[in-house]
């Protein structure tokens, strides 16, 4: 199994690289984890990872600076309907649109807008930063490992907007910052976190081994 980490200057990816390939190692399963540079090495993937750091336009632009990057993404997840995971702004831009310093455009996969997250807590500080607990409200085979967690059901976030689906039939999992916060979207062979598994410790090795595992 290929899987594909898009790279596309968006931050140093080598965290995520290895965290995946210790999920897979761990599940026993055989996967080569790449970062993609090229929209080549996409469209040779079996699974696409979009992470995303920083500001919603810089992300889609980035992407866009990458010739034909934007259309390969979409023609793997979309067209060959391969299992794809965006990661904190990865999962951003799969909305119709982000607020984020203007209006800019998504992919509109899953319908909705990325928001200024305001807790009605002004002690609560944003950007929102630190371990909080994940709820699932809507079952999904990759969240299995949260309905019997050992471990705990923390994970780590960082981010200053947060997802909000125009249907609430696409939000997998919540967690709460003053307000409730999608965690995880999905619909399809689609899914995004809002959290970091790769910094997530024992949590996120089996939510990753759970996506490479996953056959939608």
């Amino acid at each position: 199994m290929k899987v594909a980490i898009v790279d596309y200057g968006s931050g140093n990816l080598r965290s995520a690289q290895k965290a995946f390939e210790r999920a897979a190692a761990e599940a026993g399963v055989s996967a080569d984890i790449e970062l993609a540079r090229s929209p080549e090495e996409v469209l040779r993937a079996d699974r696409v990872v979009l992470p995303g750091v920083g500001a919603f336009a810089d992300c889609l632009s980035g992407i866009e600076a990458i010739e034909g990057m934007r259309e390969a993404i979409e023609e793997a997840a979309l067209k060959a309907t391969r299992p794809f995971l965006g990661i904190c702004v990865g999962m951003q831009l799969m909305a119709t649109r982000g607020l984020e310093h203007g209006v800019t455009k998504g992919f509109n996969w899953i319908p909705g807008q990325v928001e200024p997250i305001q807790p009605k807590d002004p002690n609560l500080k944003i950007p929102h930063m630190g371990w909080n607990e994940l709820q699932v409200v809507q079952p999904h085979p990759v969240l299995l490992p949260l309905l019997d967690a050992p471990h705990g059901r923390h994970a780590y976030f960082v981010h200053s907007y947060h997802f909000v689906p125009a249907d609430a039939r696409h939000t997998l999992a919540l967690a709460e910052y003053g307000v409730p916060i999608v965690a995880a979207v999905g619909r399809d062979n689609l899914l995004g976190f809002q959290f970091h598994p790769e910094k997530s410790q024992r949590l996120g090795l089996d939510l990753i081994a759970s996506f490479l595992r996953w056959n939608p």
